[in-house]
């Protein structure tokens, strides 16, 4: 009996380092299983038959763009009043300058207007004088500024500019030309601060500092102001407006 309870126990301990091993080996990967199918799988025995492609053409959008000029032009306005962008007019160069002149002209697309008589109308003859663009007076025109060039100066700098005639003017050859302008800017300077300066403070050269030329200002205020002679021709010059400001503008 004693000898069968020792074999039944090896046994036991058979079973347990099998089962031990068996599950170490099916961890590891060596006992995977994959199943794979007998056979492919069924594919459709019916042809789908050829595809076809549908393409969808939009409709023409129709057009609703203004125009640039539109925004010049008033709706319903005298034609004869309306800007030179909205009209076009047949013009003639052979004219005798400063004579009245008449030229046919005709609004352009979606341009309404109004002859004397409160009547719609595309074509009208238009009145004005002979005359090129760049032969206008200076207030038919406005020109671009410059503030690089030097307004107080001797002599007195020009600079090229580009003027725009002003849309109810009408006048031949091109509207936006070049023109020499002599220099006309400002730099928030006013002229009666700095002659008041010179006057009460111009020995320490609070006027030269005032104007930006702290150089000349130094100068003055070590010196005394030049011993009151400087002071005096100072007074003198921003006067009569021969020393203006360091940058080169005009008083205010």
């Amino acid at each position: 009996m004693a000898g069968a309870g020792v074999l039944l126990w090896d046994l036991r301990r058979l079973c347990r380092v099998l089962l031990f091993l068996s599950q170490f080996y099916i961890l590891s990967g060596g006992g995977s299983f994959s199943v794979e199918p007998s056979q492919p799988l069924a594919q459709s025995d019916k042809d789908p038959g050829p595809t076809r492609t549908f393409t969808v053409v939009p409709r023409a959008a129709e057009s609703t763009d203004i125009p640039p000029y539109m925004m010049k032009c008033p709706s319903n306005g005298f034609c004869s009043r309306l800007p030179a962008d909205c009209i076009e007019c047949k013009t003639n160069f052979s004219c005798v300058y400063g004579k009245p002149v008449t030229f046919d002209c005709t609004v352009k697309p979606s341009v309404t207007c109004v002859d004397q008589d409160f009547k719609s109308r595309k074509s009208f003859v238009l009145n004005m004088t002979c005359r090129f663009c760049w032969q206008l007076p200076e207030t038919d025109y406005e020109c671009s500024s410059s503030t690089s060039c030097m307004a107080v100066s001797c002599p007195r700098q020009r600079y090229t500019a580009n003027c725009t005639v002003r849309d109810h003017v009408h006048c031949l050859g091109n509207r936006t030309f070049p023109k020499m302008l002599y220099c006309n800017w400002t730099g928030g300077y006013k002229w009666s601060t700095a002659l008041a300066l010179s006057i009460t403070l111009g020995g320490f050269g609070a006027d030269r500092f005032y104007l930006g030329q702290w150089r000349e200002g130094l100068g003055k205020l070590f010196s005394f102001g030049g011993l009151g002679i400087w002071t005096l021709l100072d007074v003198l010059l921003i006067g009569v407006g021969y020393v203006g400001p360091a940058d080169g503008s005009l008083y205010i």
